[in-house]
């Protein structure tokens, strides 16, 4: 979808500021937001893709004015709002939560580790003919789809190479709306800094992009 959260290629944001010595969380909160994702995710509450449309669907004011985490804590509480798991009441504290059914998945210990180490891997063991090889040039659809998508505004109608197949995923745009798997391959593919920003761009770099079969089309 086409909203503020896509901001690769847009001016006036400012310099992006690091810090040195950065640490993982500069808040305990922030720690413990950070353990919610895998927890909800065990839980079966939502998958990655539902999980970064909700963040897509933020008030665009609010989105650039709130931080990392707590643009997550924003998702956590909408898809569980949109799915019954809590109520208003239980999120304000007007009344006490309601404790998760016995048969509710539940994180534990061992299981930790490769949650948050994959990043909960939409790669799926699927026999999925390829659309494209290695070496092919091939343009960015020019799509604008109100739901959720993984092709960035700024790449599409642009041309470009693949250069690795990285192999099957399930499909964002469908799986983040409920609607399957669709398994495809999915490519890196390299464009160059001047097909995406002009010739300002400096003439020998280079972007790659993941992108999956149905966000391309041969030349």
């Amino acid at each position: 979808m086409n909203g503020i959260h896509d901001l690769g290629g847009m001016h006036g944001m400012g310099a992006v500021v690091t810090e040195e010595n950065e640490p993982p969380f500069h808040h305990e909160w922030e720690r413990r937001a950070f353990s919610f994702f895998a927890s909800l995710f065990v839980g079966g509450h939502f998958n990655v893709d539902m999980f970064r449309h909700a963040i897509e669907r933020m008030n665009p004011a609010h989105y650039l004015e709130e931080s990392y985490y707590e643009h997550w804590m924003h998702a956590f509480e909408t898809l569980l709002l949109e799915k019954g798991v809590i109520t208003l009441d239980e999120l304000s504290g007007a009344v006490k939560p309601v404790i998760a059914a016995a048969e509710t998945p539940v994180l534990r210990q061992e299981m930790v580790q490769a949650v948050v180490t994959t990043g909960a891997s939409a790669r799926v063991d699927v026999d999925v003919p390829a659309s494209f090889r290695v070496g092919d040039r091939v343009r960015a659809k020019n799509i604008n789809p109100r739901g959720h998508t993984r092709l960035p505004r700024y790449v599409r109608d642009k041309i470009g190479t693949i250069v690795i197949d990285h192999g099957v995923f399930v499909t964002p745009d469908t799986v983040a709306h409920g609607l399957g798997e669709h398994p495809q391959h999915v490519y890196s593919v390299s464009f160059a800094a001047t097909e995406l920003w002009g010739d300002n761009a400096p003439p020998k770099d280079t972007v790659r992009i993941d992108l999956w079969d149905d966000y391309l089309e041969a030349l």
